[in-house]
């Protein structure tokens, strides 16, 4: 569903991100983790055609991003990591105005704002200016606004940032649910523990470079060869603590 081939970065002489490949399953959640400054973003950006890559290619199910930017587009949703809401519209408003630019009939467009509305506990301030939104209840609409064309692809950015206790945890539910459903998601996290909750599989990013890729038994594999330590005797118990683990490793690489 997500093909990403030999990406490629640069930023003068420092590469951003360095020759970064991926595949990527229907229906799998993604957690792609990295310490500030590993590429995360710049990889996303250049996944939504935002920004060019000096090398290499990504594939939105089949469509290549630059190549074939619409059809690309038409099926991914995409919650950056600051999403932007025009304030004077209200949140009804918001999402009328997203499907439009999808091209959904109006009337199929108020249907399934409705529904997004409700399933996102905002029904009762629909017809409030956005600028009147708590962090939380931002969030929640620029979600809604990045499925009301129902995508197959979902590509978050630090999705969670600034979302009170219960808003985390019914965004994790979300997600969940949205993975059973088939559709792909692409996690940017810092929150280790929620890409241990949710993730099928994960990748590390360190300096632009893919240090570890795999399910969570496959990493604590891949920790374990690094330290040259039998898989058997344990190691990390979460993966916050694998985390430091390999990106640890491969500091003494560079």
């Amino acid at each position: 569903m997500i093909s990403i081939r030999g990406l490629r970065k640069d930023f003068g002489a420092m590469a951003a991100v360095d020759g970064l490949s991926l595949e990527i399953e229907r229906g799998c959640v993604f957690g792609f983790l990295g310490r500030n400054g590993a590429g995360k973003t710049t990889t996303i950006r250049m996944m939504m055609g935002l920004t060019e890559p000096s090398a290499g290619t990504v594939l939105l199910g089949g469509h290549d991003v630059r190549t074939e930017a619409e059809a690309a587009k038409a099926i991914t949703g995409y919650l950056p990591d600051h999403p932007y809401l025009y304030d004077k519209l209200t949140g009804a408003e918001m999402l009328g105005f997203v499907g439009g630019l999808y091209g959904i009939p109006k009337a199929e467009c108020r249907l399934r704002a409705a529904s997004l509305l409700e399933e996102f506990a905002l029904s009762e301030r629909a017809n409030e200016l956005t600028e009147t939104y708590s962090h939380g209840m931002k969030q929640r609409l620029a979600l809604a606004a990045a499925l009301i064309h129902r995508p197959t692809i979902l590509v978050l950015d630090e999705p969670m940032v600034g979302l009170d206790p219960q808003g985390a945890h019914d965004f994790r539910r979300l997600l969940a649910r949205l993975a059973a459903d088939g559709i792909t998601v692409f996690l940017s996290t810092h929150s280790l523990a929620v890409a241990e909750e949710l993730s099928t599989r994960i990748g590390v990013l360190d300096r632009g470079r893919l240090i570890a890729l795999g399910t969570l038994a496959e990493l604590r594999q891949q920790a374990a060869a690094a330290a040259a330590r039998p898989a058997s005797t344990g190691g990390p118990a979460t993966l916050e603590e694998l985390f430091l683990e390999l990106v640890g490793a491969a500091e003494g690489q560079w």
